[in-house]
């Protein structure tokens, strides 16, 4: 027996673990990829400045939402704006979209930027540049934000993954950091933690030397290859075991949550999703993305983006009032934003077309100047007209300086080039409490 596994390949080997887990043990290997344990201590370099918030959900508006018809309305503009007219909110001067009224009232705690720009203009690659700071590459994988979120921040709750993702968002991970600062996927926020649980046909003493068994089968070939993608897969076996008898593993059930919670959200998965958020937020995840999509409408864009908008702000101002009444609002930053923006001008199927020149980012949390508006587009929502152009790597700066990250901490890459958490951007402090 040891003779014939000896000789099994890597690719061979991993993909028999792979099977082993789920099949052996009733688990997942993908979805307990960001769940290792690291030391916090010297996350951030000497002389760092204090967090302003300790968690964030990241609401991603896949597709890239209409700036004219969410938060940068232009009612002085109509052949423009359209059908689409502007409301006030709970701070003063500042106005939405009335396909936004309820988030609206949260708009004393919330600020909104209006000069985000993006060098990239097809979905893909805006994407990737956003949640990364920097370009699509095909030579390297760069980490998400999130990633780079459970890299330098430390773990508090030391059994559920730092870094999860709701309801889609691609192929985008950990890069070239280590697999157990990526994502832990949950497609469907209804279902919870996709296998999690223990077999049904095992008992316990079956489940432990099962376990057992495969860590005497892996012993001889960790032995021979000591390297840290090796490793990871015995650490991946004790972290799915771990949460598997955890009561943390209730963190993703929301049918615990009263009926009346379910409806404050909206049945949507998008809804369901948040409240999964502000779940895990109150078990100290420190990184939640929930994606919406649909937000393509280069067709019937104004029926399109308010039928969005009837469950994207339903959600929102459940999730901010939910995290204020528990008092989770001062340490968790919420950021809600796209790809790019959409075009200022209709085309002939009533649609929007893409336009990464101007569009829209919403910030609200403890760490965020309340009430505040930063930057204007001109006068038809086309070009940024006041204040400086905010890029992908500007919003991400910005959101690592309110989480106190070092900014300027750099990891390599396999091939040994620097990188840091938000690239070159620069922090907007005019937002920031």
């Amino acid at each position: 027996m040891k003779s014939s596994m000896s000789k099994i390949d890597e690719i061979g080997r991993r993909e028999f673990i792979a099977n082993a887990a789920k099949t052996c043990l009733g688990v997942g290997l993908m979805p307990m990829a960001g769940s290792y344990i690291h030391n916090s201590v010297n996350a951030l370099i000497p002389g760092a400045r204090p967090a302003k918030a300790r968690y964030v959900i990241y609401l991603n508006m896949a597709g890239a939402m209409s700036h004219l018809d969410t938060f940068g309305p232009k009612p002085d503009c109509p052949d423009i704006q359209g059908p689409t007219k502007a409301i006030k909110t709970s701070a003063d001067g500042v106005i939405l979209s009335e396909n936004l009224p309820r988030t609206a009232q949260h708009m004393h705690n919330s600020a909104v930027i209006r000069t985000c720009v993006s060098s990239q203009g097809a979905h893909e690659q805006a994407s990737y540049l956003m949640h990364t700071s920097y370009l699509k590459r095909g030579t390297i994988s760069h980490p998400t934000f999130g990633s780079w979120v459970a890299k330098l921040s430390g773990q508090i709750n030391r059994t559920i993954p730092m870094n999860v993702r709701i309801g889609g968002g691609g192929n985008l991970g950990a890069g070239f950091l280590e697999s157990k600062y990526g994502p832990l996927p949950i497609g469907n926020p209804k279902a919870g933690l996709a296998n999690s649980k223990k077999a049904e046909y095992l008992d316990d003493q079956q489940f432990g030397n099962r376990i057992a068994m495969a860590q005497n089968m892996n012993s001889t070939f960790t032995g021979r290859f000591p390297q840290k993608k090796v490793r990871a897969y015995t650490d991946l076996y004790k972290d799915a075991v771990k949460l598997m008898k955890s009561k943390d593993l209730q963190a993703f059930d929301i049918t615990k949550e009263p009926e009346q919670m379910h409806a404050l959200y909206g049945d949507s998965n998008f809804g369901q999703g948040c409240l999964l958020a502000r779940r895990l937020i109150e078990n100290q995840v420190r990184y939640v993305e929930v994606t919406r999509g649909g937000w393509d409408t280069h067709d019937d864009n104004f029926n399109r983006v308010s039928e969005n908008c009837a469950d994207m702000d339903q959600a929102l101002s459940a999730l901010l009032m939910d995290l204020e009444i528990r008092g989770l609002l001062k340490e968790t930053l919420v950021v809600l934003t796209s790809e790019f923006g959409r075009t200022p001008n209709i085309n002939p199927r009533d649609g929007r077309d893409h336009w990464p020149f101007c569009f829209t980012a919403f910030m609200a949390g403890g760490a965020v100047k309340g009430g505040t508006v930063f930057g204007e587009s001109d006068n038809t929502g086309r070009n940024v007209a006041q204040g400086k152009s905010v890029s992908p790597a500007d919003l991400n700066a910005t959101i690592a300086y309110a989480l106190g990250l070092p900014l300027n901490d750099v990891q390599y890459s396999p091939s040994g080039r620097p990188f840091t958490v938000a690239h070159k951007g620069e922090p907007l402090f005019e937002v920031l409490a």
